[in-house]
C-alpha cells in the first residue's frame, strides 16, 4: 500500500467516524516489526499539522467548545482523584521515592519539606509527560524538537509542562479492560503482558456504550493497583499490561487529545522486536498526543459501572514548572 493510499484510508476512516457516531474504521496497517513501527511514526505525524511552533499537539483539539460539552456531563456532582498515593516506600516497581521530611513542630504550627530520590518519571508516581522534550526519536522531539536544543536550554525550550499551566478540561473515557471477553483475571485484573489492541477499543466503546471523539482523553484501566495489592509489587521485567503500539492509528483516526494508564501505557513486553515503549514514540513525538502514566482508576472503575457510563469531565492541573519535562499531579474525574 502506497502512503498516499494509506492517507486516504486513514482520512476517510476519520471522517465516518466523526459523521457516524459508532461507525467502526477499517483495521490498522500491520505493527509487528521494527519497519511497522517506523513507517507509522511518518504516516502518523501530525508535525506541522497546527504550525511550526505548536506546543500543544493534540491538546489543541480541545477546543472551547470541547470543554463546554465536558462541564455539561456532570450530573452527579461525584469527584473521584485519578492519581495513586504518592509513593514513599522503596519497591521493586519504584524507579524513585518522595522523601517527606519535618522540618519544624511548634505550638504555632509544623512543615516539612518533599524531595524526590529521583526522577517522578517511570513507574510508580502519577504524572503526565511533557509533549516535547520527555521521548525523542531519532534526536528529535515532537514538532521537530532536537536533543540539542533541550541541552542548550537545560530544559524544554518549548512544548513544556508549563504549556498546561492553564489547566486539563475535557471529556474523559474510561476504557475498562476487564470488560474484554477472556482478558481479565477471576480477580479482576490483566496479567503483565496481556496487552490492548486497536479492535480492543473498539470492541470497549460497544461494550461500554461509549463513542470517541476528537479532544477526548482516554484512560486504560487494567487493574495494575488491585493486583500489586493483592500479590506485591512485581518488575517490569516480567511484563505490563497496556496498549498495543498500532492504538496509535486509533489515536489518530478518533483525533484523541490525551492518553493515560494505570501503569506506563505500553504494553511489554511491546510486541515488535526491537522496539521498546513504542506507543510513547508515537503518541508523544509523532502526533503529539500527550501521556498520563500510572494514574489509578480503582475508585472510578467501580463508580462508572455502578452509574453505567463511563465518560466524565476530566480535570488536571500540571505544576507550573517553566522548561519542565512533566509533572506529578492528580487529575480528577467527575461525574
Amino acid at each position: 500500500m502506497t502512503i498516499k493510499r494509506l492517507y486516504s484510508r486513514l482520512l476517510i476512516g476519520g471522517l465516518l467516524t466523526a459523521l457516524m457516531p459508532g461507525a467502526l474504521a477499517q483495521s490498522p496497517p500491520s505493527m509487528t516489526t521494527e519497519a511497522d513501527f517506523r513507517r507509522a511514526m511518518s504516516e502518523l505525524s501530525n508535525w506541522g499539522r497546527w504550525g511550526d511552533e505548536d506546543e500543544l499537539g493534540a491538546a489543541n483539539l480541545i477546543t472551547p467548545r470541547k470543554r463546554l460539552e465536558a462541564v455539561a456531563l456532570v450530573t452527579e456532582g461525584l469527584s473521584i482523584s485519578l492519581a495513586h498515593d504518592v509513593n514513599q516506600e522503596p519497591a521493586v516497581d519504584a524507579s524513585a521515592v518522595l522523601n517527606r521530611e519535618v522540618l519544624r513542630v511548634s505550638p504555632t504550627g509544623a512543615s516539612d519539606r518533599y524531595q524526590y530520590t529521583g526522577s517522578y518519571h517511570g513507574t510508580i508516581h502519577s504524572h503526565l509527560d511533557a509533549v516535547d522534550c520527555h521521548i525523542m526519536y531519532e534526536g528529535k522531539g515532537y514538532n521537530g524538537l532536537t536533543y540539542q536544543e533541550v541541552e542548550a536550554a537545560a530544559g524544554c525550550p518549548r512544548g513544556s509542562i508549563n504549556t498546561h499551566k492553564d489547566g486539563i478540561l475535557t471529556r474523559g473515557i474510561l476504557f475498562d479492560a476487564t470488560l474484554l471477553p477472556g482478558k481479565a483475571t477471576a480477580e479482576g485484573w490483566l496479567e503483565p503482558g496481556t496487552k490492548i489492541d486497536y479492535d480492543d477499543l473498539l470492541a470497549l466503546e460497544k461494550i461500554q456504550g461509549v463513542t470517541v471523539e476528537p479532544g477526548d482523553v482516554i484512560l486504560l484501566y487494567t487493574g495494575r493497583w488491585r493486583r500489586r495489592a493483592a500479590l506485591g509489587a512485581w518488575p517490569t521485567s516480567e511484563g505490563v499490561a497496556g496498549y498495543h503500539a498500532n492504538v496509535a492509528y486509533f489515536l489518530k483516526e478518533r483525533g484523541v487529545a490525551m492518553i493515560g494508564h494505570d501503569m506506563w501505557n505500553d504494553v511489554a513486553p511491546s510486541g515488535i522486536p526491537g522496539v521498546n515503549l513504542p506507543l510513547h514514540s508515537l503518541a508523544l513525538v509523532s502526533l503529539g498526543v500527550s501521556i498520563f502514566d500510572n494514574l489509578d482508576f480503582e475508585r472510578v472503575a467501580v463508580e462508572a459501572k455502578r452509574l453505567g457510563r463511563y465518560s466524565f469531565m476530566f480535570t488536571a492541573a500540571p505544576l507550573r514548572i517553566e522548561k519542565g519535562m512533566g509533572s506529578p499531579l492528580n487529575p480528577i474525574a467527575t461525574f
